[in-house]
């Protein structure tokens, strides 16, 4: 990934406008319902999926920043690492899940970040739950073999607002399947979906367009109070903690040298022959900060910050 999507954390927030078309894709039940989002961000789209009814709303977000703003919206968030948290299977009736659009870093083979978040959350879905999965549309086939074994009446739309467009994000949306109907799955059944979820990753332009009006509807099921269990490193605090900490201290004299400077006044008095090549390097140093420099009258040595490290050149005091 580049580096500004790092910088980002890999956050491609989802526009309200398409959560709000998103949202007339599901039925919710007159009884409470609990709804999922592991990469909550600032919660603004999954509050708007899940809005309406009686919904118990939980989310994970790794950025601190951004999981204040979500608490403002969503009423149980954690901050710390999603692939970190623990929580009973089949809990929620709805997951929503808009995961970072990278690779894993480790020494292994390293997976797709949207395969990786679908396999870890979708086990806390409930039999008949729904999914709705935000990701790129040529990363469909890498989570194809969840998909396929897991979900049934899957759709897949893509999403028409500018930002989506430009990260070719689509919409996936589906039920999990019960116990009954994964056992009924052939292996040529499973072979033939996987095939069709690499076709649209090859050509996710030739998805249609999510509707205004939507050609199909989602039942979200009922579903109780859950909990969620953060196994990870407190960050936050682990940050607070971290510059009163004696070997933070130590290595910071290293890590963090103070600059040095140069001060002083020539050993000997200039002439044209000194001053002449001082003048041109100064010169060619300043040029990207746009400063100019007079050689005439006394000089005295001073300290510039200048991109190729020179710590000290001859200017004019005049």
């Amino acid at each position: 990934m580049r580096t500004a999507g790092r910088l980002r954390m890999a956050f491609y927030p989802l526009p309200l406008s398409e959560a709000q078309r998103i949202r007339s894709f599901l039925l919710f039940p007159n009884e409470p319902v609990s709804a999922l989002d592991p990469c909550v961000g600032d919660g603004v789209a999954f509050e708007a999926i899940t809005n309406g009814g009686q919904v118990l709303r939980y989310g994970i977000e790794l950025d601190a920043h951004r999981a204040e703003q979500a608490k403002g919206r969503v009423a149980n968030v954690l901050q710390g690492n999603a692939l970190e948290v623990h929580c009973a299977v089949d809990s929620f009736g709805i997951l929503f899940c808009n995961p970072p659009y990278d690779y894993e870093l480790g020494p292994g083979d390293n997976r797709r970040m949207e395969e990786v978040f679908l396999r870890h959350a979708y086990r806390w879905l409930m039999p008949g739950g729904v999914l709705v999965l935000v990701i790129p549309g040529q990363r469909i086939g890498a989570c194809s073999q969840v998909l396929a074994t897991q979900f049934l009446n899957v759709r897949a739309y893509s999403l028409s607002e500018p930002e989506c467009v430009r990260y070719k994000q689509v919409v996936v949306l589906g039920v999990r399947r019960r116990r009954r109907e994964r056992e009924r799955l052939q292996d040529s059944d499973i072979a033939r979906a996987r095939l069709q979820y690499a076709t649209l990753a090859r050509n996710p332009a030739e998805l249609p367009v999510l509707p205004a009006e939507p050609d199909a509807r989602y039942d979200v099921p009922p579903s109780g109070p859950v909990m969620l269990v953060y196994r990870g490193l407190p960050l936050d605090e682990v940050e607070d903690l971290l510059p009163r900490s004696t070997a933070y201290r130590q290595a910071g004299r290293i890590l963090f040298a103070e600059p040095s400077t140069l001060s002083g006044r020539p050993l000997t008095a200039l002439h044209a022959g000194h001053v002449g090549p001082i003048r041109c390097l100064a010169d060619l140093c300043c040029k990207p900060l746009k400063r100019r420099i007079v050689c005439t009258g006394r000089y005295r040595i001073v300290r510039l910050a200048v991109p190729i490290g020179l710590r000290g050149v001859l200017v004019s005091t005049a």
